[in-house]
């Protein structure tokens, strides 16, 4: 369990930083949701166990402070986020950066649509267009920061001696 462990540490990391960019972006009404990043390194690269509980461990950590009516709504969509990548994972060049980042942002789509549809039933339509921007702006903080966050976890995973055997 110290991959799970160490991949959580690194989800603490991205939440908070995540967390930070949003607090400076308020003023501009700009919201950056990054659930992508929580699960497309350990659906990738993590057994099943280590995966499965480093990403329900990211989940809960991002429902702890959402302002949903539901707890646990983000765990669990952050879970069929993680089995759905972990499924076809074995079919795709996992090694390459830019794939990486590719499945990060399709799942990062995927969440962001789940999550919008789920809490906007029945508000105005002119709320979408704000979903739209902040959806983009997201994709674009996901491209230019997962290149990172994935070596960070690697490197995290080196340094506790726990290396992801598909990296190898």
């Amino acid at each position: 369990m110290t991959r799970a462990l160490v991949t959580f540490l690194t989800l603490l990391l991205l939440w908070v930083l995540a967390a930070e960019a949003n607090d400076c972006l308020a003023p501009l009404h700009v919201y950056l949701f990054v659930g992508g990043l929580f699960v497309t390194f350990a659906s990738l690269h993590l057994p099943l166990r280590a995966g499965l509980a480093a990403v329900l461990a990211g989940g809960l950590l991002c429902d702890a402070v959402a302002p949903a009516p539901f707890f646990g709504g983000q765990t669990l969509l952050f879970g069929g986020a993680w089995l759905a990548i972990f499924r076809v994972r074995d079919r795709l060049p996992r090694a390459e950066p830019a794939v990486r980042v590719l499945v990060a942002l399709l799942a990062n789509l995927g969440l962001f649509l789940l999550f919008s549809l789920l809490r906007m039933r029945g508000a105005p339509i002119h709320l979408w267009g704000r979903l739209f921007f902040d959806l983009l702006c997201s994709q674009a903080a996901i491209a230019l920061v997962g290149p990172w966050f994935f070596a960070l976890q690697h490197r995290a995973l080196g340094l506790a001696r726990t290396e992801p055997a598909a990296l190898d």
